[in-house]
């Protein structure tokens, strides 16, 4: 019992030294590169804010192999139009072919080109640019990531590092001279009718767990401390990181520390919910709700018909073990009202929608990969090609997983 103690109080210090050297990595990233974001939030169109997050998570704050190796800093592949230098590195395959930059400013130039111009990214520049909730989900919508936390995971960069206030420069509505420092808490009221968060407001709801192992609809979890290793978790219950990162939804390239007190199972957690309902309380989130009813966040989302559609409002009921009748109430923006003397507007790009030949419009939807489906199978449903499933999700090989989302454009 005391060499488990000793174990668990070494992991936990040892966490909290890890994640204050994340964390100053990360302040010393936006430093670094915050002007470029900006200039190419003006020439683009892409926000500030959401390009320094995709950079920061696409490239562990600078310090990823391929990021050392090649001046990549948002994962991006080969692809059979790209003509200039490349690396291999083992991604979701085994020697994966990336675009490979001389200078970090041509990667983020080359991001914004890749999304700018991309077909299924078309609908994201008609969205708001201060509206980083709207452009996170976006992402996910289009089929740039297919972690379910992938807009959660943004969001909280932005808000955690202050990361709005560089849209709001390049959009004009905040002078450089009011920068605050990044790192410095949820950003503060610094524009004109600016939309600061799409989350439920309000406090998290308290809850004084266990201590040690208990269960939560039946699966075994633990309350852990903010600073606790991933993988002391996952030593001292003896199950794998994969195992322990795929049971609470983690990304494999998330912090090995926590970066907040939460609840971690141990067991992968259950299609169904104990209750027939949930009420969404205030500061609670659709990952907050999967985790305390010990129910899995896919399952969530899809009993309550919320696939990319944001956070549902304080107060409405989820449903937790059928499909619900209709889609909750979403959470309202929240506006910052005030009137400053505004600053001297820099010229804004405004990018123009791309659609394919002989098309006014494209719309998308997200496919739940079934038992026993293949590409070919889901090709045959929706009229179109493997080779565009590909495309739009990314795909370097012909292998499905089980519940795995892919993006489907139909014009």
């Amino acid at each position: 019992m005391k060499r488990l103690l000793v174990v668990t109080v070494f992991f936990a210090v040892k966490g909290l030294q890890v994640q204050a050297q994340r964390s100053s990595d990360v302040v010393d990233y936006v430093n670094t590169y915050k002007e470029i974001a900006i200039r190419e939030e003006q020439r683009s169109g892409v926000p500030a804010a959401i390009t320094l997050a995709q950079g920061i998570h696409e490239s562990m704050a600078g310090k990823s192999d391929l990021v050392i190796k090649s001046n990549n800093h948002f994962g991006i592949k080969c692809q059979a139009t790209w003509k200039g230098e490349k690396v291999y590195h083992d991604d979701d395959a085994r020697g994966e072919c990336f675009r490979s930059y001389e200078k970090p400013e041509q990667s983020y130039i080359d991001h914004s080109d890749f999304l700018k111009n991309g077909t299924r990214y078309a609908f994201l520049f008609q969205l708001d640019p201060a509206n980083y909730s709207d452009w996170a989900y976006g992402l996910k919508k289009a089929g740039y990531a297919t972690n379910p936390r992938y807009p959660q995971i943004l969001i909280k960069y932005i808000e955690d590092y202050n990361l709005q206030q560089y849209t709001l420069i390049a959009l004009g509505k905040l002078s450089p001279k009011d920068e605050v420092l990044a790192g410095g808490g949820k950003p503060v009221n610094i524009g004109t009718g600016v939309v600061i968060q799409q989350i439920p407001v309000g406090p998290k709801p308290v809850v004084d767990y266990p201590i040690g192992e208990f269960k939560i609809n039946r699966t075994k979890v633990i309350f852990a401390k903010a600073g606790t290793s991933l993988l002391g978790i996952a030593k001292q219950f003896d199950v794998s990181l994969k195992h322990l990162l795929d049971f609470n939804e983690f990304s494999e390239d998330e912090d090995d520390v926590l970066a907040q007190d939460q609840l971690v199972f141990v067991q992968r957690k259950r299609r169904e919910g104990a209750q027939e309902f949930h009420t969404v309380l205030p500061g609670e989130t659709l990952y907050d709700i999967s985790q305390s009813e010990g129910i899995r966040l896919e399952n969530l989302i899809n009993y309550n018909r919320l696939q990319d559609q944001g956070e549902p409002a304080v107060g409405e009921k989820l449903y937790l073990q059928e499909k619900a009748p209709e889609m909750p109430k979403l959470a309202k923006d929240v506006v910052v009202v005030v009137t400053p003397t505004p600053a001297p507007a820099p010229p804004v790009v405004t990018p123009t929608q791309i659609t394919p030949a002989n098309s006014s419009a494209v719309s998308g939807t997200i496919h739940i990969v079934a038992e026993k489906e293949t590409l070919f199978s889901i090709a045959k449903k929706y009229s179109i090609t493997v080779e565009q499933i590909k495309e739009w999700n990314k795909l370097t090989g012909n292998d499905l997983k089980i519940g795995q989302e892919l993006v489907i454009y139909k014009n």
